[in-house]
């Protein structure tokens, strides 16, 4: 399905139902945008390891502009202001009240800069995985050079630089890297979702060689006052755990849990475990 909101057209998909039967009455269950990460990939890395949550709320996914099966344009205009207004178009385009936020990675940037500035719209947080201000940059490179292989300190610095010359070469990245993203990297099931993946190579330069250099929201998290829950990998190499630690700090009656045999993808390390502390979170709070 596709919303054409603002100056573009965003992609997203919809899996469980909002108003379920629930015995003489219908019942209204949360509705929750999920975020994906990259930038310059897509949401269906979320699938179907989130699918279980549509028994408990209904999910939306969807791409950020310029990513996946959203439109492209502009490269200039592949920002973080952007994702955070083309969410809150989304919202009202679907006609939401309050919706729950998961976000994960560059997608955790996108939902706390969201609940800061939209306090009001958010009923639940949830990020994954995340930093709040540009820190992370230096430090990951210094993790990478302790824990990474030649080749992957050499091709990080596409990242780093933001010079990936086209999607083959982000591609590359993604299947070099990989072991550092993930205790638990499965070559065979990995490639699998990296072929679904569609990815942008403009939308990752345009980050990481730009606007994530002057990202912060460490001083405006007090703002947020929604039910937050902080989750990290203790292994994450790029979004190290001691900024998940910041953001639960910086967050009033912020919930932090740190997965302790995972990296950066939590969802592929110790998926049950995910859901089970999102639907607990949801549940109690």
């Amino acid at each position: 399905m596709r919303a054409k909101i603002r100056d573009t057209e965003i992609y997203f998909d919809v899996e469980g139902a909002e108003l379920v039967v629930d015995g003489p009455r219908m019942r209204q269950k949360p509705v929750a945008f999920v975020i994906h990460g990259g930038p310059g990939s897509d949401h269906t890395s979320y699938k179907p390891t989130f699918s279980p949550l549509s028994q408990k709320m209904q999910l939306v996914y969807f791409d950020h502009r310029g990513q996946g099966r959203s439109a492209r344009g502009p490269k200039e205009t592949y920002t973080l202001e952007n994702n955070i207004e083309d969410m809150e178009a989304l919202r009202q385009y679907l006609g939401l009240d309050k919706i729950v936020l998961i976000g994960s990675s560059y997608g955790g940037m996108v939902a706390l800069s969201y609940a800061v500035r939209y306090p009001h719209c958010v009923s639940h947080l949830i990020v994954i995985a995340t930093v709040p201000d540009s820190r992370f940059l230096m430090r990951a490179q210094e993790i990478l050079a302790e824990r990474g292989t030649e080749e992957q300190q050499a091709i990080a610095q596409r990242l780093w630089d933001g010079t990936f010359e086209n999607e083959e070469q982000l591609r590359e990245y993604f299947q070099v890297m990989m072991p550092m993203y993930s205790v638990t990297y499965d070559p065979k099931s990995r490639q699998e979702a990296s072929n679904r993946a569609i990815l942008s190579h403009d939308a990752i330069n345009v980050a990481f060689g730009g606007f994530l250099r002057s990202y912060n929201v460490l001083d405006q998290l007090n703002k947020i006052s929604s039910p937050t829950l902080v989750i990290a990998g203790r292994h994450d190499w790029i979004c190290p755990p001691e900024f998940s630690v910041e953001i639960a700090r910086e967050i009033p009656n912020a919930d932090l849990r740190i997965f302790e045999n995972s990296g950066h993808l939590v969802r592929a390390d110790e998926p049950e475990a995910l859901l089970d502390a999102i639907t607990g979170f949801l549940v109690y709070k």
